[in-house]
């Protein structure tokens, strides 16, 4: 080869290695214009704060807009599957919740595949769970509502924000340790639900404590107890179930984000580390905090595997409630 052929090989090199680097899908370039964040319930859902908390930083961040789309229906599950079928250049990404590994868990043949079909980003925030009824109800407690249960199997009615979300899979967690039949009526998201339950139309909810908390200080609900192994800062006189009288239930509400599978790894990461930057500043903690939701972070790879467990734990729970389907 010449001397003239050897330049033009090695030009035409620096060429494919310069488009490679700095082609659409690579970080460096990353966003050229405004990337939608998808949350699968309805605005004033427990999960669209965290994501609207975010989407500020991303923009601030990124210098460009981080537009928040709420897509409710099926428990946030037509949302997961429409990101999931989503191109993945980066361009549109998915606030997962307890929700997708719970859909994963009690789905046989499943419309899309939690672990599959995406590519995890971040694990940003938990929210504990609140069970309140109603005062019509007459419970005090939780083993009241226990015997009341027992007393009409299959006639008292518990909210849920649809079938596989978290609220949902705690009713059946209840059902399962305490020999119970409390049956769930779905809503499309947190606020519908709340109504209802106000309204004493349905007498029991199992919702994210922030959702609820407002509620039982004036008088319209009553707490009975939290959901996770620990008390809730946002309400630390409520017990937990395991206090209330089961023993080794715990059962929380988990945020993340995640790209469609395939998204290329520079923006995974960027994406990640702008977030977990986030989750550190105070500006974001403390707006979370005060309605009862604890910021987490972390890498993607622990983001994956926090995945595969809720997969294996929601699994084993429909398994018991005889719930798959």
């Amino acid at each position: 080869m010449n001397m003239a052929s050897m330049d033009a090989a090695r030009l035409l090199a620096c060429i494919v290695v310069t488009v490679a680097i700095s082609g659409p899908g690579h970080a460096a370039d990353y966003p050229t214009h405004p990337v939608r964040i998808i949350v699968g319930f309805g605005p004033g859902a427990a999960a669209d704060t965290p994501a609207r908390l975010l989407a500020q930083k991303f923009s601030d961040a990124l210098g460009q807009a981080f537009v928040v789309e709420n897509k409710p229906g099926a428990g946030s599950n037509v949302a997961a599957e429409y990101v999931a079928h989503s191109p993945n250049d980066g361009y549109t990404i998915f606030l997962a919740t307890t929700a997708q590994t719970n859909y994963a868990g009690m789905t046989i043949n499943p419309s899309y595949d939690v672990v599959k079909d995406f590519a995890p980003i971040v694990r940003v925030a938990s929210v504990p769970n609140m069970l309140v009824v109603n005062p019509s109800l007459g419970v005090a407690d939780l083993k009241e509502l226990i015997a009341l249960a027992k007393a009409k199997p299959g006639q008292i009615f518990f909210a849920s924000s649809g079938v596989g979300t978290v609220t949902h899979f705690a009713g059946e967690l209840i059902n399962v340790m305490a020999g119970i039949k409390l049956v769930q009526v779905t809503y499309p998201g947190s606020a519908q639900a709340l109504t209802d339950v106000v309204s004493g139309r349905i007498p029991l909810w199992i919702a994210p404590a922030s959702a609820v908390v407002q509620q039982v200080s004036d008088g319209k609900l009553k707490a009975i107890a939290v959901t996770t192994a620990q008390r809730s800062s946002i309400a630390p006189g409520v017990p937990t179930m395991a206090e209330a009288g089961l023993p080794g239930y715990d059962l929380g509400l988990w945020f993340g984000l995640v790209a469609p599978a395939g998204t290329p790894t520079p923006i995974i990461d960027q994406l990640a580390r702008v977030a977990n930057d986030a989750l550190k500043t105070s500006d974001l903690i403390e707006p979370l905090r005060k309605v009862g939701i604890d910021t987490i972070g972390g890498t993607p790879g622990e983001f994956a595997r926090y995945i595969d467990a809720e997969v294996k734990r929601a699994t084993e729970l429909a398994t018991a409630a005889n719930i798959r389907q």
